[in-house]
C-alpha cells in the first residue's frame, strides 16, 4: 500500500501538514462554505498549506475544463506570483497537470490547469452492526472500487479490526491490478510500499511514517493512498479515534480503533460517526444551495442517528455527542432501548419497522425531525439508511406530513423540505473517504 506524501502542503511544523483542520483554516483567513466563495488567501509563509488547499479546492471544483492561474489568483486573493509557486509545487507532486489553453482578452492564450484525480485516493470504510462496506475514492470523491462483506460488530475488537483490514487490503490489491490506475501511481512518483513505522498524532489524524521500499519488478504498482476514513455507529470520540459505549455493543467502550487500525494497515486513519461522515459527504456534494446552509441527515438502518450541518459545517459538538438523535425520549415509560432508556425514537421506529408498520415508523421519525426543525431552524431534512431505502416514498410522505402539520400550526406557508439523500447505500462509506480527502482541500468540516 503506497502512502501518498503531502509534500505540496507540508512544512517543518505539524501545523503546516496537509491535514488542514477547521480551526487553523479559519484563523488563516476564513473558511469556505458549501458551494460558496473561496475565503481569501494570505501571503505568509506560515499559511502555505492553507493557500495550497484553497488552490487545490478551486482546481477540484473546476473539473476537467480546468482553471487558469490568473483565475486562481482572482478567486483566492493571492498574488499571481504566489499562485505560480503553489501550482508549480502541485505539478511537481503530480497532483496538477495542464488541461490546454484558453483564449484571453489580450496577449497570449492562458494555460489552463486541472486536478489529476488519480494522483491520490482515500478508502472509506463503513462498519455497520452486521455489514462492512469499503470504497476507494479518487481526489474528486468519485468511487473507483467497492467491496462488501458480512460483519459482526459484536465479534470482538481483534476480529473486527482484522476483518476490516483484510477488506481494505483486498480493495487496494484489486485496483493495483488495473493498468490505468497503476500508471497514475507511477506518474505521481508514489511507488513505495508502506511499512508500519513511527505513529504520531497530527491534528485529528494518526500519521504513520512509512519506510521507503522500491516496488519489486513485475509487481503491480499500488495506488497512492492518503489513508482510511472509518465510519460506524456512535457514541465515540472523533478527535482521538476512541469508541465509547456503541449502542448495543458496550464492550467497545474505550477501544482505540483509530490507532489499532492505523498500526495494522500502516496508513493514517480517521474515525467518525456514520451520520457525521455521511453529512460531510452531502455537504461537500452541495446538499444545500446556500454556502452557509443548515440541514439534518437522518439515518435509519440498524439504528437511528443524525448528522448535522449548521452554517455550512458539520456540527459534532465538544465531545462528538451531537446527533444522538435516536435516543431522544418521546414516550415516557415506552419500550426499552439498547441505550438503557425507554421510549427512545430509535426503539419506537425499529419496533414499528419490525412489525411491518412503515407508516408508524415514518410518523415517529417525522416527530423527531420536527423537534430538530424547532430546535435548530434547519433548511432541509435528508433521509437515508437501508430501512429508508427499502421504502423511500413511504418515509418521504410520513415525515413530510409531520413537518407540514408543524408548519401549519405555526402559521407558516412553507414546511421544512424533506428529501431522500443522494448516494444510496454507499453514502456513508463515501463520506468516510471524505474524512481524508476534504482536509486536503481545506474542507475538513464541509
Amino acid at each position: 500500500m503506497a502512502l501518498l506524501s503531502q509534500r505540496c502542503c507540508q512544512s517543518a511544523s505539524a501545523r503546516e501538514n496537509g491535514w488542514v483542520n477547521r480551526t487553523y483554516a479559519e484563523s488563516a483567513g476564513g473558511r469556505r462554505g458549501v458551494g460558496g466563495t473561496v475565503a481569501g488567501g494570505v501571503n505568509l509563509l506560515a499559511l502555505r498549506s492553507h493557500n495550497a488547499a484553497l488552490v487545490l479546492d478551486l482546481l477540484r471544483t473546476a473539473g476537467e475544463s480546468g482553471i487558469s492561474r490568473l483565475e486562481l489568483a482572482e478567486r483566492t486573493g493571492l498574488t499571481p506570483q504566489a499562485v505560480s509557486k503553489i501550482t508549480a509545487r502541485l505539478r511537481a507532486d503530480g497532483l496538477v497537470t495542464e488541461a490546454g489553453r484558453r483564449a484571453s482578452t489580450g496577449g497570449k492564450p492562458r494555460t489552463v490547469l486541472r486536478l489529476v484525480p488519480g494522483a491520490g485516493h482515500a478508502v472509506g470504510l463503513h462498519l455497520d452492526r452486521d455489514e462492512l462496506r469499503a470504497v476507494l475514492c479518487d481526489l474528486t470523491g468519485a468511487v473507483v472500487a467497492e467491496r462488501r462483506a458480512p460483519l459482526d460488530l459484536g465479534a470482538g475488537a481483534d476480529a473486527v479490526v482484522e476483518g476490516a483490514a483484510r477488506e481494505v487490503e483486498g480493495l487496494l490489491a484489486e485496483v493495483a491490478e488495473v493498468p490505468e490506475v497503476a500508471e497514475v501511481a507511477e506518474f505521481s512518483g508514489v511507488s513505495e510500499a508502506a511499512e508500519v513505522g513511527e505513529v504520531t498524532e497530527v491534528g485529528e489524524v494518526t500519521q504513520v511514517e512509512p519506510a521507503s521500499v522500491p516496488a519489486p519488478a513485475g509487481v503491480p504498482v499500488p495506488v497512492p493512498v492518503l489513508g482510511v476514513g472509518v465510519a460506524l455507529p456512535g457514541p465515540l470520540d472523533h478527535l482521538h479515534g476512541v469508541l465509547h459505549r456503541v449502542t448495543g455493543f458496550p464492550e467497545w467502550d474505550g477501544y482505540p480503533l483509530r490507532d489499532a487500525l492505523a498500526r495494522r494497515l500502516g496508513v493514517p486513519v480517521v474515525v467518525d460517526k456514520d451520520t457525521n461522515a455521511a453529512a460531510l459527504g452531502l455537504a461537500l456534494g452541495g446538499a444545500v444551495e446556500d454556502a452557509h446552509g443548515s440541514f439534518a441527515y437522518l439515518h435509519l438502518g440498524t439504528g437511528l442517528g443524525a448528522g448535522l450541518v449548521i452554517g455550512g459545517a458539520v456540527h459534532r459538538g465538544a465531545r462528538t455527542g451531537a446527533g444522538e438523535f435516536g435516543h431522544q425520549v418521546i414516550q415516557l415509560d415506552g419500550p426499552p432501548c439498547g441505550c438503557g432508556n425507554r421510549g427512545c425514537i430509535e426503539a419506537l421506529c425499529l419496533a414499528a419497522v419490525a412489525r411491518g408498520d412503515t407508516a408508524e415508523a415514518a410518523r415517529v421519525l417525522g416527530a423527531g425531525a420536527a423537534n430538530l426543525a424547532g430546535l435548530l431552524d434547519i433548511d432541509l431534512v435528508l433521509l437515508g439508511g437501508r430501512t429508508v431505502a427499502a421504502q423511500p416514498d413511504s418515509f418521504l410522505r410520513g415525515v413530510g406530513a409531520v413537518l407540514g402539520a408543524r408548519a401549519r400550526r405555526e402559521g407558516s406557508t412553507t414546511a421544512v423540505p424533506v428529501r431522500i439523500a443522494p448516494g444510496g447505500a454507499r453514502g456513508v462509506a463515501e463520506g468516510a473517504a471524505q474524512l481524508l480527502l476534504a482536509p486536503l482541500f481545506g474542507r475538513a468540516e464541509g
